[in-house]
């Protein structure tokens, strides 16, 4: 009757467990994941600090990322700054398992959750950035239809380069379009 929200072909959208925390706080000691991830200064933290992360609140819907074939956790995605009277939401996305990235679970993640944020939630616009030296996820990005919006030029800062920080955007036409090809 209604399409699958939470399954994909590859990966299901999960809600977090206790003890995921360990397993975030093992990918924040990967330097190239984190530097992929976000423009922070890269850390390792304990699995405490994950707790907070982990809810879902008025603004924000999160979940972790977890295979059909093992129930292994690889990731997260999360649409977050939601502004309900705009009927829009940023988007972040990621695969923490190196064995898992450029083999399709990210674009399935990004199907599900799209497919979330324009049917559940309603939403007319998703939005994200990226690093621009991040190639792997922007053509992950492309694939399902953004489009890029510009760039905050020479934004980040990485071992003394400086790279943009490029925006991305996809609306719920655009996303139907994609769907029905």
């Amino acid at each position: 009757m209604f399409p699958k929200l939470f399954k994909g072909q590859l990966l299901r959208l999960a809600a977090a467990e206790a003890a995921d925390q360990a397993v975030f706080a093992s990918w924040s000691q990967d330097d190239e994941y984190m530097r992929l991830l976000d423009d922070d200064p890269v850390r390792p933290v304990s699995a405490a600090f994950f707790s907070s992360f982990t809810e879902s609140k008025a603004d924000s819907y999160y979940f972790h990322l977890r295979t059909l074939a093992e129930d292994q956790l690889i990731g997260f995605v999360v649409l977050f700054n939601l502004k309900w009277s705009n009927q829009t939401a940023q988007l972040a996305i990621g695969i923490g398992q190196p064995e898992f990235r450029g083999k399709g679970y990210g674009r399935d993640a990004l199907r599900l959750i799209l497919n979330y944020a324009f049917t559940e939630l309603n939403l007319n616009r998703v939005s994200l950035s990226v690093l621009s030296y991040n190639t792997q996820a922007i053509k992950a990005y492309e694939r399902v239809g953004f489009i890029r919006e510009g760039a905050q030029r020479k934004a980040i800062q990485r071992n003394g380069t400086f790279y943009d920080l490029v925006m991305y955007g996809i609306l719920r036409e655009e996303w139907a379009t994609e769907q029905a090809t």
